[in-house]
């Protein structure tokens, strides 16, 4: 955490956090969070610093100021939060080719050839008319 820095925006103050994300010793990533107060509700929020990945996501939030010069901070690794689109694209891909099985068109022309044999009437129905 390098200090955070005042920042005026269209309709709210806002301190700006500077943190740098290391590996290994080595700079990874600068990332910068905010907490705002919007000036005509003079309401707080915190804008989250999100690092996404392949392998996970990282969330990092200035929680409250301790002091001038210290705040506390919310550090946050959650493993393969983008991996819930790709269960959602395979669900779909799933339906789709459950819809489109062969099995069920053979049965729906099976049962419309037993239903014509039996007198029921023809295989398509033709709908009422309604009322004008």
């Amino acid at each position: 955490f390098d200090g955070a820095t005042r920042v005026k925006g269209p309709n709210y103050e806002a301190m700006v956090g500077n943190i740098k994300v290391m590996r290994d010793g080595r700079d990874v990533r600068v990332m910068n969070p905010e907490k705002r107060l919007y000036t005509v509700q003079r309401m707080p929020m915190t804008e989250a610093a999100i690092d996404t990945g392949l392998t996970g996501d990282l969330y990092i939030s200035l929680a409250e100021s301790v002091s001038d010069t210290a705040w506390a901070v919310r550090i946050q690794r959650k493993p393969f939060v983008d991996w819930i689109w790709g269960g959602c694209v395979l669900m779909a891909l799933g339906g789709l080719i459950a819809a489109t099985d062969r099995r069920y068109r053979v049965a729906r022309q099976v049962r419309q050839q037993a239903a014509v044999a039996a007198g029921e009437g023809p295989a398509i129905r033709v709908p009422k008319a309604g009322r004008t």
